[in-house]
C-alpha cells in the first residue's frame, strides 16, 4: 500500500491512469451496440487499420517528408476513413460486413509491416511492432497535451453519446422499424462508426491494436451475462470497463508486467465472474 501511494502522488502516473479510465469508458459506451448489431470485430478491423496508418506516419516522419508533432495527425484521419469505408463495403450486397473487415484489417496490417521493412524507418523494427500490436510503457510517458487531447476527444465521444442516444437505440435494435419511424439509419451508423474509429486511436497506446477489440467486447459481454435491458447492460459495462482498466494498469506498474495484456486479463476474469454470477441469478429466477 505504501508504494501504491508513492506511486499515485507521480504525475506520470496520474496522466496515465485519467487517459486509461477515459478510454476505457468510451470503448464500453459503443461496445454493447456493436456487440448487438454483430458488428463487435470492427473494433478490430480498424485497429489493424490503425497500425498500416501508424506505419504510414512513422515513414514519412524518418523520410522527413512531413514533420508530425504527433503521428495522431495521421492516424485519426486515415482511420475514420477507413472506418467509412468499411462502413460502405459491408453494405455492399456483394462483400458483406464481416468479409469486407476481414479484407481490409488483414490488407492494412501486411501493408503496415511490409512498409516499416521496406522503409528501415526505425532501428528497432521489431520492438516498434511488438509494442505497437501489445501496447507498452508508452502510457506512462505520456506529454501533457496528449493528456488533454485524449480528454477533448473523450468528452466528444461521450456527448455524442449522451445526445444521441435514443437514435443509437433504435439503429442498434431494429434498422427497418427505425428507418420507418423517419430516422436516418445511414447517417447514425456512419456516426458509431466514425466514433469506433476515434476510440481506437485512443486506445492505441492502452492496449496494443491486437488487444483493442477486447476492450470493446469484453465489458458489453460481461454486463450482459447479468442484467437484460440496454440502458442497464450499458451502465454496468461502463462501470466494469473502468474498474478493469484502473485495476489492471495499477496491477501493471506494481507487478511491471505489460499494461495492455493485464488489462485484458483483468477484464478475462471478470467475464468469469459475471458468467457465474449471472448462472447464479438465472437459476434462482428458476
Amino acid at each position: 500500500m505504501y508504494s501504491l501511494a508513492e506511486y499515485l502522488q507521480r504525475s506520470f502516473v496520474i496522466n496515465a491512469l485519467i487517459v486509461g479510465v477515459l478510454t476505457a469508458l468510451c470503448s464500453s459506451l459503443l461496445g454493447v451496440t456493436l456487440v448487438l448489431k454483430r458488428f463487435s470485430f470492427i473494433g478490430d478491423g480498424l485497429s489493424h487499420v490503425a497500425f498500416g496508418a501508424m506505419a504510414i506516419a512513422a515513414v514519412l516522419r524518418s523520410g522527413h517528408i512531413l514533420n508530425l508533432g504527433n503521428d495522431m495527425v495521421v492516424v485519426l484521419p486515415l482511420t475514420i476513413l477507413s472506418a467509412v469505408l468499411l462502413l460502405r463495403t459491408g453494405q455492399n450486397t456483394r462483400i458483406k460486413g464481416d468479409a469486407a473487415i476481414a479484407m481490409i484489417s488483414v490488407g492494412a496490417l501486411a501493408f503496415g509491416y511490409l512498409l516499416m521493412n521496406i522503409s528501415n524507418a526505425s532501428s528497432n523494427l521489431s520492438g516498434d511492432v511488438c509494442t505497437t500490436l501489445f501496447g507498452a510503457t508508452s502510457i506512462l510517458t505520456l506529454q501533457s497535451w496528449e493528456v488533454w487531447l485524449c480528454v477533448i476527444l473523450s468528452l466528444v465521444v461521450i456527448a455524442v453519446f449522451i445526445l444521441f442516444y435514443n437514435k443509437i437505440f433504435a439503429v442498434t435494435f431494429d434498422e427497418n422499424f427505425a428507418r420507418a419511424t423517419g430516422t436516418n439509419v445511414n447517417a447514425y451508423n456512419l456516426l458509431i462508426a466514425v466514433v469506433i474509429a476515434v476510440i481506437i486511436v485512443l486506445a492505441m497506446d492502452l492496449v496494443g491494436s491486437l488487444l483493442i477489440s477486447a476492450l470493446v467486447i469484453f465489458p458489453a459481454l460481461s454486463a450482459m451475462r447479468i442484467f437484460g435491458s440496454f440502458r442497464s447492460v450499458t451502465i454496468c459495462s461502463a462501470i466494469l470497463s473502468v474498474v478493469c482498466a484502473f485495476s489492471g494498469m495499477i496491477l501493471s506498474i506494481m507487478t511491471g508486467t505489460p499494461v495492455g495484456s493485464t488489462i485484458v486479463a483483468v477484464d478475462v476474469a471478470v467475464f468469469a465472474i459475471c458468467s457465474l454470477i449471472g448462472a447464479v441469478k438465472r437459476g434462482g429466477l428458476r
